[in-house]
């Protein structure tokens, strides 16, 4: 059985090429394991140092197998990255598989010390997969009950016989003696016989279970002296790893430092663009307005020769303007006299419509006395 925590031997090592998953699966195949279910997904391992981020084991999804080791009744999940063991992890029934997301499930691992998380593409393989982790779990817990209570009737068995056999050895050494003529067929020799025959049989199972017991022992020791030097050997590779992260970190600082070199030229250009792009067009606005000023400068000296006749016609409008005002004065005396003629005239007007109604009132009395005077003449005719 494939190991836990063990390097497989790298195909140089062997003499053989390598073969990735296949090989893995190939041989824990031929150490008596089954492949019982498969499926890929992304291996994280939790980080050691702060037991609380996550860190991939793999670049991308490899295959995840669940193996069945017939000989010793035990379940394992087996996941290889090339000629890398990334997951060997002996499921035993205290061990609980959790989802934490849709995607994401994790289980720990006592005896690898670790944690381990896979991500599926879909939320059917991660149901899947646990599904097949409780199935296997329950599995692995009636295995270890039923070898508990084979322990258990081995070391009860061991026990009756050690109890039984003194008895067993008188009753025979009793019957060979006193009554070795008279019962030599008897019922009694027969269950004896039966009764040691039984006992031969129990002495032989334990014996057998105890040489078992020593074969799985020191194969546990060989594991675990597999295991203590792949240990030692991870701890090299994680120095040789921890080396090339520092040289890797260090080299990413003088980069970074370059980067940020880079970027402030690259400020200091884009800067002095800037301030190109505005001279340049202040320097049209220049142009432009000297332009213009040219111009002005052109419509001005036009403006300059025609100045000369500007200035006679001024002279001339400015005489003209004299001999107006002479005469506005002239027309002014004679508003002023026409004014007074106005005045004058309107009061002769006014006089004349006193007089006019003076003349009137007398008028209608002499009218009044015309008419009195008619009356009495018609009085007169009418007496005649």
């Amino acid at each position: 059985m494939c190991e836990v925590g063990t390097r497989p031997p790298l195909a140089a090592e062997r003499g053989e090429p390598p073969g990735g998953a296949a090989a893995a699966a190939e041989r824990c195949r031929d150490m008596g394991e089954q492949p019982i279910f498969t499926t890929r997904a992304h291996v994280f391992q939790i980080d050691p140092s702060t037991k609380k981020n996550w860190v991939p084991a793999s670049k991308q999804a490899v295959t995840v197998s669940y193996f069945y080791d017939s000989t010793r009744n035990s379940y394992r999940i087996i996941s290889v990255d090339g000629a890398k063991v990334i997951i060997n992890s002996t499921i035993t029934p205290n061990m609980t598989f959790t989802k934490t997301s849709q995607k994401f499930g994790q289980w720990a691992d006592s005896r690898a010390n670790t944690v381990f998380g896979l991500g599926f593409p879909s939320e059917q393989q991660l149901t899947k997969f646990a599904e097949k982790f409780q199935e296997v779990k329950e599995a692995a817990k009636l295995a270890r009950d039923r070898s508990q209570e084979k322990i258990e009737t081995s070391s009860n068995h061991s026990q009756e016989s050690g109890r039984e056999t003194p008895s067993s050895t008188r009753a025979s050494s009793v019957n060979g003696t006193d009554d070795e003529k008279a019962s030599h067929g008897g019922p009694a020799e027969a269950h004896l016989k039966s009764e040691n025959d039984k006992l031969k049989i129990a002495l032989a199972q334990s014996s057998t279970n105890v040489k078992k017991w020593e074969t799985e022992l020191q194969t546990l020791r060989e594991s675990n002296a597999r295991l203590t030097t792949a240990l030692q050997e991870s701890a090299a590779s994680i120095e040789h790893w921890k080396k090339q992260f520092s040289a890797c970190k260090e080299e990413n600082d003088q980069l970074r430092g370059k980067i940020e070199e880079l970027e402030e030229q690259c400020n200091e250009i884009n800067k002095e663009k800037e301030r190109n792009a505005q001279l340049s067009r202040r320097l049209q606005e220049l142009e432009t307005e000297l332009q213009d000023k040219e111009l002005e400068l052109e419509e001005l000296r036009k403006q300059g020769e025609i100045v000369p006749q500007l200035v006679s016609e001024c002279e001339s409008v400015s005489q003209q303007l004299q001999a107006a005002e002479k005469k506005n004065k002239d027309l002014e005396e004679k508003v002023r006299t026409l004014r007074t003629e106005v005045e004058e005239s309107k009061h002769r007007q006014t006089n004349l419509k006193t007089e006019l109604k003076n003349f009137l009132g007398v008028l209608d009395g002499k009218i009044d006395e015309l008419q009195d005077f008619r009356q009495g003449l018609s009085k007169l005719g009418v007496d005649n």
